[in-house]
């Protein structure tokens, strides 16, 4: 099993954050897109009365509304005050540094270029930051195609859930392109991210097929695959254990497991039950990491727990 894996501070903070707000509030609670992109903890929030919908307008007005992990755009803010929702924003921070690095670079008259998979919520949330500023960049041909006018200043961010290689490909072509193009201090793909990837490429060498615990929707576990497919060794996503196909496992002796950010430990756990049940007795952690990263809850949770107290 590959370290770290699983849940991270993000994913952590905005399941917590609906869990409290039922709570707080009773149900329904009404979510804006899925939470975290899981099915099963999308589902199992659902049977605690939380009710997701695609559009702050499918909402009734006067209820409470959790924005998911993945950011929404200004607008989608104004629509829910329209509304006179009671608004809770669970996204994660280090999301919200990436709008805010696009609002700034936007308000300083830069193109911004956002390095992301177009239709993904985060990348729509972001572009909604500064619409008429932002590029959209999925690519290196996006990045070898992108026509701007001369004296263009320039500024690139990404999407925090890529592959860190492809989208350090990406960031090297467009300095190739453009010498003066501007970037984050850091870079914006998150820690758990690039830690889950670095996992993966720690293992390859000693397993012949690695399985992905995931959503088929969740970018960082597609990521994961894409690592693994790259280096040769063949992986699949499973969205839990009733997924696993035994013919993948011909003439396979050891099999790396992880699972992407959104992802319960418990259902990690259930592959390993399934491996168990098929005769696998040696079945452990491969150079175990902990991750010790930590986000407090949205501040509208926290003043409305302190007023009910």
């Amino acid at each position: 099993m590959a370290s770290p894996r699983g849940y991270c501070a993000g994913v952590e903070r905005a399941v917590d954050t609906v869990e409290r707000a039922l709570q707080l509030y009773g149900k329904p609670v009404y979510v804006r897109k899925q939470i975290v992109h899981n099915s099963h903890v999308v589902r199992e929030l659902e049977e605690r009365g939380a009710v997701f919908v695609d559009s702050v307008d499918e909402i009734p007005e006067g209820s409470t509304v959790v924005f998911s992990a993945h950011g929404v755009a200004p607008a989608v803010r104004d629509a829910a005050d329209a509304r006179q929702l009671t608004s809770i924003d669970a996204t994660c921070p280090l999301v919200t540094k990436v709008h805010t690095q696009a609002r700034r670079y936007a308000e300083a008259g830069y193109t911004v270029v956002l390095i992301g998979h177009a239709g993904h919520e985060e990348v729509e949330g972001t572009t909604g930051e500064a619409p008429e500023a932002t590029v959209l960049v999925e690519s290196v041909a996006d990045a070898e195609a992108l026509e701007l006018p001369a004296g263009t200043r320039l500024a690139y961010i990404t999407q925090t859930t890529l592959s860190v290689d492809e989208t350090r490909e990406i960031i090297d072509e467009l300095r190739r392109r453009f010498p003066q193009i501007e970037g984050p201090a850091r870079e914006d793909i998150c820690y758990a991210t690039s830690n889950r990837q670095w996992a993966v490429k720690e293992l390859l060498a000693e397993v012949g097929l690695l399985l992905v615990v995931g959503s088929r929707n969740s970018s960082n576990s597609v990521r994961l695959v894409e690592v693994s497919s790259a280096a040769g060794v063949p992986a699949y996503l499973v969205d839990d254990a009733s997924e696993i196909d035994e013919a993948w496992l011909d003439g396979v002796e050891v099999v790396g497991v992880t699972s992407g950010a959104s992802v319960p430990e418990r259902l990690v756990r259930e592959v390993c039950d399934w491996f168990r049940a098929h005769g696998v007795t040696d079945i452990g952690e491969y150079r175990s990491v902990f991750e010790d990263v930590v986000f407090k809850l949205p501040v509208e949770l926290r003043r409305a727990e302190r007023s009910a107290a």
